[in-house]
């Protein structure tokens, strides 16, 4: 099945003292590091191809740019959306962003905003080759 211009995906998180800008040695501040946002807004990616490709594909990032703007404190409900924009064979584009609610209710749009390419593979000949 193609995957479609539209197609959506969303993942979310608690931010934790283990994904910290300081436990992923990323920097020196106790808020969420930019490695952990990045994996999040990949998660939403890998949602919005769920039910699109074959038991034997699978998709594998190539590239991406990111705006990290806000820091995210700890206990913070992290929300990461991502939203497919073009697709070229087996390349697949997604503009990614994400928001945050901290836990003294504190709710920012703008946490981080970007793009993700990934590319479709055979599960098979990726893993083995």
């Amino acid at each position: 099945m193609a995957v479609p211009i539209g197609a959506r995906g969303a993942a979310e998180m608690v931010v934790a003292s283990s994904d910290t800008a300081i436990a992923l040695g990323s920097g020196d501040v106790a808020v969420l590091g930019t490695p952990r946002l990045l994996a999040l807004l990949e998660e939403a990616t890998c949602e919005a191809l769920r039910g699109y490709l074959p038991e034997t594909q699978t998709s594998v990032g190539a590239a991406v740019s990111l705006k990290h703007r806000v820091p995210t404190p700890i206990d913070s409900r992290v929300r990461a959306r991502a939203n497919v924009v073009e697709v070229d064979g087996a390349m697949v584009v997604f503009d990614i962003a994400a928001d945050h609610e901290t836990a003294a209710g504190e709710v920012r749009s703008d946490v981080a905003t970007g793009r993700i390419t990934r590319v479709i593979v055979e599960r098979a000949s990726f893993v083995g080759g």
